[in-house]
């Protein structure tokens, strides 16, 4: 019987939580999601990052490139109370901006940024269409959508096999949280599914590892 999705609470903001995932070694995660970001052809630009968490992908991108500014959101305070003191560590604070917002409902005008990526947002939300929605709305026609995130297993065996290959030197709540996590994620056919309600085409996204799905899209 495929694994049914099983819900996480919404928003990490917990001070453990939100010092337990920023001291997790997402290094390795994080370089390759720029890597990928940035051979999109026609990356550029003003970017905004949904569920940014501590800020750690916006610091490896702006390291990387230097033509772009980031506006950096999550509706976590205890994220972005450590996110802050990372970007004062990096020296990113005036190429990085960090704001508490639902992105399942934008302050942001039509048509605002160059590109929205985010990585790891789909799964904390019950209804993602409605965060899908709204980063298509604020992207320039032209501009880019680049999602990440995990990709619900078949079975409980397979969430257990990916914990302990990837989390199996964490700390038990960081494994745990890592668990549920798998457990709420969408599989690749449901993802599929959303985009193509919004207008993009299914290959959009693709598996793109044993454990994530990555949409690139494109907005007309």
């Amino acid at each position: 019987m495929t694994l049914q999705r099983v819900l996480e609470p919404e928003v990490m903001d917990t001070q453990e939580e939100a010092v337990d995932y920023n001291a997790m070694d997402h290094s390795t995660v994080n370089r390759v999601f720029v890597d990928d970001l940035l051979n999109v052809d026609g990356f550029r630009g003003d970017v905004l990052d949904l569920g940014t968490g501590t800020a750690l992908i916006p610091i490896e991108l702006c390291e990387r490139f230097e033509d772009c500014r980031v506006m950096a959101v999550d509706m976590a305070a205890h994220m972005l109370d450590l996110a802050k003191y990372n970007l004062e560590m990096a020296s990113l604070t005036e190429r990085i901006e960090l704001s508490q917002v639902d992105a399942k409902g934008l302050d942001y005008d039509d048509d605002a940024f160059d590109a929205v990526i985010s990585n790891s947002i789909v799964h904390h939300i019950p209804e993602p269409k409605s965060c899908l929605s709204e980063a298509v709305r604020v992207t320039k026609p032209g501009g880019i959508l680049f999602f990440r995130d995990l990709m619900r297993p078949e079975s409980g065996k397979v969430v257990e096999e990916l914990v302990e290959t990837y989390a199996g030197e964490e700390n038990d709540h960081s494994q745990k949280m890592f668990d549920d996590s798998l457990r709420a994620a969408l599989s690749l056919e449901e993802i599929q599914a959303l985009v193509i309600e919004l207008g993009f085409a299914a290959d959009s996204v693709t598996a793109s590892s044993d454990r994530h799905w990555t949409w690139v899209g494109r907005k007309a």
